[in-house]
């Protein structure tokens, strides 16, 4: 009788032991697999970013320049000169 008490509690701690090994190891790897989305995420808004302070960093440029100012200024704000007459043309 006392053998078989023995043998049973092994194989519940041996049980209880892997039961609680694949319950963190799965546990992690949902955290890992979480983490690497937000890493993607976070890769795909700074490609975005950089982007945008490239395209954003070209249209100061040119803005330093009277001629393109002007022309950006007539396109975006729709400003005039005075005696001038606009016709805006929307596609």
């Amino acid at each position: 009788m006392k053998i078989q008490l023995g043998r049973k509690f092994w194989i519940a701690a041996t049980a209880l032991i892997i039961l609680f090994t694949v319950f963190i190891v799965g546990r992690n790897a949902l955290h890992a697999l979480k983490i690497k989305r937000q890493i993607k995420v976070l890769t795909r808004e700074s490609e975005y970013y950089r982007a945008e302070i490239e395209r954003d960093s070209l249209l100061l440029e040119r803005l330093r320049y009277d001629d393109y100012l002007e022309e950006y200024a007539r396109e975006h704000y729709r400003m005039q000169r005075r005696d001038e007459h606009v016709y805006i043309m929307e596609d």
